[in-house]
C-alpha cells in the first residue's frame, strides 16, 4: 500500500513507522506527514496521541474529527515549507496544503502550523 503522505513511499517504511511507535517521528515535517495519513486513515488515537496535551481535542471533538476525515476523499498533500523543526530544535513550524473533496467539490486546508517537543516527541499545537 502506498502512504497517503507521499505515493513515492509505501506506507510501512513511512507513516507506519510513527503510527506504531510516535518517538520514532524526528522532525516536526515527519509528524505533520505522519497526521496527514492519519486523519487519510481515521487513526484518530494517533491524531490525539500527536496533539499537544494542552490542546488535545475532548473525546467529543475527537470522534466529530474522525467522522468528518472519513466523509472526505483525500486527495494529497503539499508541504509549502518548514521551519527549523529537526531533530536537535524543541519547536518548528510547517505550512502545508492537504487537498480534499468534500461534498463533490475539490477543497484545501492551508494551515501553518506549529510542533514542538512535548515528553520526548514531537506534537501537533496549532494553527498560526
Amino acid at each position: 500500500m502506498t502512504c497517503p503522505c507521499d505515493p513515492n513511499n509505501t506506507y510501512e517504511n513511512c507513516c507506519s513507522i510513527a503510527h506504531k511507535n510516535i518517538k520514532a517521528v524526528k522532525t516536526a515535517h515527519q509528524l505533520m506527514r505522519s497526521r496527514y495519513s492519519a486523519f487519510v486513515m481515521g487513526n484518530i488515537d494517533y491524531l490525539q496521541r500527536s496533539h499537544h496535551s494542552t490542546q488535545r481535542p475532548s473525546r467529543k471533538e475527537a470522534l466529530e474529527i474522525e467522522q468528518w476525515s472519513k466523509t472526505v476523499k483525500w486527495l494529497e498533500l503539499e508541504i509549502v515549507q518548514t521551519t527549523l523543526g529537526v531533530e536537535k530544535d524543541f519547536m518548528g513550524t510547517v505550512e502545508f496544503k492537504a487537498f480534499y473533496i468534500e461534498n463533490n467539490q475539490e477543497e484545501v486546508l492551508h494551515e501553518h502550523s506549529r510542533f514542538c517537543k512535548e515528553n520526548g516527541h514531537w506534537v501537533y499545537v496549532d494553527a498560526i
